[in-house]
């Protein structure tokens, strides 16, 4: 009977141990691919922010650029009719 009870701890021992290993090995696993799909989450938020920023000074500009043509297409019609009234 004794002999039973020492095999009985022995193998739960061992399948303990065993269990504690797998789980640690999991989680490194777990850890590794969590800290990999940040890594690729960040570079993908810089990537966004880069484009954003990108976007917004083009954003900023166009308001100057069409003021710049509505003072050209201005300019270009008073020339035109410059010209039409000194041909006549």
């Amino acid at each position: 009977m004794l002999e039973s009870i020492i095999v009985a701890l022995i193998t739960g021992g061992l399948s303990l141990i065993g269990v504690g290993l797998s789980v640690f090995a999991s989680s490194r696993k777990t850890q590794a691919e969590y800290e990999k799909s940040q890594a690729v989450m960040n570079e993908r938020i810089s990537e966004l922010t880069r484009e954003v920023r990108e976007h917004n000074n083009f954003a900023r500009r166009m308001p100057v650029v069409e003021e710049q043509i509505r003072i050209l297409s201005d300019r270009m019609a008073i020339l035109e009719k410059s010209t039409v009234s000194r041909k006549v």
